[in-house]
């Protein structure tokens, strides 16, 4: 279900939205490579909190596309990579794009809100849990029709709130507030009768 065996041609032709997320998100990191400006990228582009409460709201977006090191933007790109494609073929493109965005939304205003003005944060774990949310929703309409999606998706959820919660240096509003936040747009975009004909391409 989520091994990708398509090569580089069949992957962007069938998953525009998640190739292009991915490709943006990688374009944007290595800009922090260009001296000078990448740093200035990152200065008016991370979420800090004191500059959005001051009036620079774009932050709340724009930290999203930024990464703090190749690890980092390795393992979400990693991620969207994997459990993206599904769902961007169940949901269409506009929906896919708009869980991802939005659920990144929800997360960064979490941050916002629970933490001081101090903080500063940067990454696309917050959409990335809101995929992942998305997916906890499909196993809420599926869950007499489809356990082994159950079996596989919930643990994985798990997981990654309990490593949210022991890895130092992470963002558990915005990775609990992507999370809440897909799963929302997810039981109103991911109706039953898309989830059949889903399924009938398994």
């Amino acid at each position: 279900m989520f091994k990708r065996t398509e090569n580089f041609k069949e992957y962007t032709t069938l998953y525009p939205v998640a190739s292009t997320l991915i490709a943006l998100n990688i374009i944007i990191y290595l800009t922090r490579f260009i001296p000078t400006y990448g740093d200035i990228i990152f200065a008016l582009g991370a979420q800090y909190n004191l500059a959005i409460a001051e009036g620079q709201y774009w932050r709340v977006l724009t930290s999203m596309f930024l990464h703090a090191d190749f690890m980092h933007v390795l393992m979400n790109m990693f991620w969207l990579f994997l459990f993206g494609p599904e769902l961007e073929l169940l949901m269409g493109k506009l929906r896919f794009l708009t869980i991802f965005v939005s659920a990144g939304l929800i997360g960064n205003l979490a941050t916002f809100i629970l933490y001081d003005a101090n903080y500063l944060s940067v990454g696309a774990s917050g959409a990335i849990f809101g995929i992942m949310g998305a997916y906890a929703a499909l196993i809420y309409y599926t869950r007499k029709m489809m356990p082994e999606l159950r079996q596989l998706i919930l643990p994985l959820i798990l997981v990654s709130v309990v490593m949210t919660f022991i890895q130092p240096n992470i963002n558990a509003a915005a990775h609990l507030g992507g999370l809440a936040g897909g799963f929302l747009l997810g039981l109103i975009y991911l109706h039953p009768k898309r989830v059949n004909k889903w399924r009938a391409r398994l």
